[in-house]
């Protein structure tokens, strides 16, 4: 059935404390007990954005029920007169602009996520009393989507050429190894030449400046901001370079900004190292799996085929040795290596119910690596299969038009963070990953092979490496998940440790974000942004959908799926009314997972 509407008559679930939360703008300072002292934005960092005057934004009518506009941004907060670059805004109006409390600005991670796709998504995922209260505000980060792109090779030609030997899910075998190390020289290369002047201005820092000029063009005050994934790097940095500018701001499904950037001896490390996406991927599988044998055949049919955990690993150890080249009379021949199944698995991960996904993936090709399965059963797996890949086929494109989407999310991470020396010394690296957190440390770690600081060389000089501890005027609301396979729940425990004014609110739900998965968590996140309120210390909420418990022969509760984010396709449908059920956020994970059967 689809879940309930979330608003705030249904935040008081699971002990999630209002505290006299009123529907008035209220100032989150008072709320939550204003510190004995806060930090203030540094005079370099004032500077360096109030100079900048107010843009006026001329806002006209899109996609059917939004607002966009375009404005011109110093490319260097240093030269506030000197060379620009466009940015895209785009904002849903409040549905009660006579008592709207001010602008909620979004972003969905990446980095290179689209903020306009997830402002024109909002009014499906966010809850009502949020839409009638704020303009939901989208801006596309510099050199993303709408606003002036990031172009790293002078043609979609070089651009395919270059990337040949990144069209895996991670390099497993010792020649896509060498093809893999090849293709991210090229791309480091290119990107640190070509793709200049905006790859060297693209960093967290700026698009955090500009998001504090744009503040200023909505006509807010003092931000409010609720960020994803990566979004939660862009939050940490927005309230650590401007600790007295916001009024409310939320991190969900966090990286930690001291493991993002690596400082000192963990500069020569891997980003992964550092930040153990790796571990909280494999944490979430092997529960799974751990639950499926407790669960049963009844409800987990892969517990029919014996040890759930020892199962996967055999699928896994076969596709190492060989991969499962499968003929379909209707979808044509196609392999799946060990790296697909990898991501795939990775990719299912990502959902809620996505632990559906990840057994009947693995009971598929335990069938289709057994030469002595049964004719009728093997018929039945690669027919299954077929069609999940005929679907990543139709989601996956290389050629026209020219697509940044790798480049964008390098720009900022190879920027960003400090990353080993050498291309050529991932491999040995990303072995010793997979050893602490199997299956998973390969996938997570390769992604930043063009960052090597040998060929990515173009550097942003006003990038911000911290401090990350600021005492903010407002409290910082930071949201963990238990299973989340892409940020890992320490990292949300580690950013609320570093900021004195946070407050953590744990979930123990599935999937990649907490927003959406249960009226606890949206309730609690829905309250403070608009009070100021946060939850009671030491919330823990519970995802609504569990492993083994809902029914698993169902597809997938509607609330489950993801809202779209295609601004086309959410045109069409045009604007949901109060009341309709919510979806997912439309989210993007810190690093690309690719492969032929990774759907989402």
């Amino acid at each position: 059935m689809p879940r309930a509407v979330r608003s705030l008559t249904a935040a008081g679930i699971a002990g999630v404390v209002l505290a006299g939360a009123a529907l008035a703008p209220s100032s989150p300072a008072s709320a939550w007990g204003r510190p004995s002292f806060s930090d203030r934005t540094s005079p370099a960092e004032a500077r360096r954005v109030d100079r900048v005057p107010t843009p006026q934004l001329d806002w006209y009518a899109c996609y059917d029920y939004a607002e966009c506009a375009t404005v011109q941004l110093p490319l260097d907060y240093d030269r506030p007169n000197g060379a620009t670059t466009e940015v895209a805004v785009l904002r849903v109006k409040a549905r009660d602009q006579k008592h709207k409390i001010g602008s909620l600005f979004l972003n969905p991670g990446g980095p290179g996520g689209s903020g306009t796709d997830i402002a024109l998504a909002a009014p499906y995922f966010l809850g009502d009393d949020l839409l009638d209260r704020f303009d939901i505000v989208g801006v596309d980060p510099r050199g993303v989507a709408a606003s002036q792109n990031v172009k790293c090779f002078p043609s979609v030609k070089d651009q395919t050429r270059a990337y040949a030997g990144l069209n895996v899910a991670f390099p497993w075998t010792k020649a896509e190894e060498r093809a893999y190390v090849t293709a991210s020289e090229t791309v480091g290369r290119a990107c640190s030449t070509t793709g200049k002047p905006l790859t060297g201005a693209a960093s967290t820092a700026e698009v955090a400046r500009d998001m504090d000029v744009l503040r200023r063009a909505v006509g807010d005050k003092k931000l409010t901001y609720l960020g994803f994934s990566y979004g939660t790097a862009l939050g940490q940095y927005y309230a650590n370079m401007f600790p007295d500018r916001f009024r409310a701001l939320v991190v969900d499904g966090v990286l930690n900004p001291n493991s993002w950037v690596g400082r000192g001896k963990a500069r020569d490390q891997l980003q992964e190292t550092r930040l153990r996406s790796a571990d909280g991927a494999y944490k979430a599988l092997h529960e799974i799996l751990v639950r499926c044998a407790k669960a049963g055949a009844e409800k987990c049919s892969l517990a029919s085929a014996g040890d759930p955990v020892q199962v996967y690993e055999t699928v896994a150890q076969r596709l190492r040795k060989k991969p499962a080249v499968i003929d379909d009379p209707d979808f044509g021949q196609f392999t799946v290596s060990y790296a697909d199944f990898v991501g795939a698995t990775l990719g299912s991960l990502y959902d809620p119910s996505g632990w559906m996904n990840v057994v009947d993936l693995t009971e598929q090709l335990l069938v289709l690596t057994d030469p002595t399965a049964a004719t009728a059963a093997r018929a039945q797996a690669r027919t299954a299969l077929a069609q999940r890949a005929a679907k990543a086929r139709q989601q996956r494109g290389y050629d026209f038009p020219y697509d940044n989407g790798l480049e964008t999310f390098l720009t900022v991470d190879c920027t960003d963070a400090y990353h080993p020396r050498k291309a050529a010394d991932w491999p040995a690296l990303v072995a010793q990953e997979d050893k602490r957190a199997p299956y998973f440390g390969r996938a997570w770690a390769w992604g930043t092979a063009p960052c090597a600081r040998n060929t990515w060389t173009v550097r942003d000089e006003d990038a911000w490496t911290g401090p990350f501890d600021r005492r903010t005027a407002a409290p910082v609301l930071v949201v963990g998940n238990y299973w989340d396979p892409a940020t890992n729940y320490q990292g949300a425990v580690g950013s609320a440790k570093l900021l004195p004014n946070s407050r953590l609110l744990s979930s123990d739900s599935w999937g990649h974000t907490a927003y959406g998965t249960s009226d606890c968590v949206t309730g609690a996140v829905d309250t403070y942004l608009l009070t100021g309120t946060p939850p009671a210390k030491g919330t823990v909420c519970k995802g609504d959908s569990q492993p083994f418990v809902d029914d698993p022969g169902m597809p997938g509760k509607p609330a489950d799926a993801r809202a779209s984010a295609t601004k086309s396709d959410l045109a069409r449908a045009g604007r949901p009314a109060r009341g309709e059920p919510k979806r997912l956020p439309p989210v993007v994970a810190p690093l690309p997972v690719v492969g032929t059967l990774t759907v989402r």
